[in-house]
């Protein structure tokens, strides 16, 4: 990209999908690239607004069920920014975020309630609710270890061809030992905190899908200092984590896939 251009970044559906603080990740996005001197505009598209179908990079976040739903036909009635998520734009999406951008979500009571089919993955619904602290390994090469806070009850199957953006070493993920989705195009995960606030790295390499270049670690000393926080974890409570075993040591079981 130009030298001179600023990096769009469009924050999609915040006062839909707005659980659990993920539009923090759009503002650790903006505020890395103004670190390094990057020129960078925000967009802010609402349900009410036109979304612009040229921006360098889309955020969506989290949400309940019915929020789900309204933003998968919502995004089923606008073909040009599916079109731009799948094959252009770089894209973060968490939890619902990701389960709305795959082929059909199923309730509780086993109705199937259609996706934007921008992924080919489907999700339904868990016996019980997986929450706590999750420990994944991150497919991204330099990326590492990604750590996050996840609370959902879907079970998400990828198609073929697909991969998920991290193997889950502590806590349930898409609930078949992955985390999330990695395409050329999209990340999605289920990790909250925001997702980019804990994971700095995962940040950068987002961003330099946009800048053409593997970008410059930045030297912060506080987000070093929380990195190691969340990474203080005993051998054992891992291991436990790679067993099937989440936060506090309970088990959580998950259907089939």
């Amino acid at each position: 990209m130009s030298a001179l251009s600023a990096v769009r970044i469009a924050a999609v559906l915040p006062d839909v999908l707005g659980t659990y603080s993920d539009a923090g990740n759009v503002a650790v996005l903006a505020q890395r690239l103004r670190w390094r001197r990057i020129p960078v505009e925000v967009c802010m598209v609402t349900a009410a607004g036109v979304p612009p179908d040229d921006c360098d990079l889309y955020v969506l976040g989290g949400g309940e069920d019915s929020a789900q739903i309204f933003a998968a036909d919502w995004l089923r009635q606008r073909p040009r920014l599916c079109r731009t998520l799948q094959e252009r734009a770089a894209t973060l999406v968490v939890c619902a975020g990701l389960q709305v951008l795959g082929r059909w979500m199923e309730d509780p009571t086993g109705r199937r309630h259609r996706g934007a089919d921008v992924l080919d993955l489907t999700t339904r619904p868990a016996r019980r609710r997986a929450i706590g602290e999750v420990v994944s390994r991150c497919v991204i090469p330099g990326v590492g270890t990604l750590t996050g806070f996840e609370n959902h009850r879907g079970v998400t199957t990828l198609g073929p061809g697909l991969v998920p953006l991290g193997r889950v070493v502590r806590g349930v993920g898409n609930g078949d030992h992955g985390d999330g989705v990695l395409t050329p195009t999209v990340v999605g995960t289920y990790l909250h905190g925001p997702v980019l606030a804990r994971n700095p790295a995962l940040a950068d390499a987002l961003l330099g899908r946009i800048v053409g270049e593997p970008l410059a670690p930045l030297e912060l000393s506080d987000q070093d200092a929380v990195r190691r926080e969340r990474l203080d974890r005993s051998p054992h409570r891992w291991a436990r984590g790679v067993a099937g075993v989440g936060a506090r040591g309970v088990r959580h079981h998950a259907p089939r896939s």
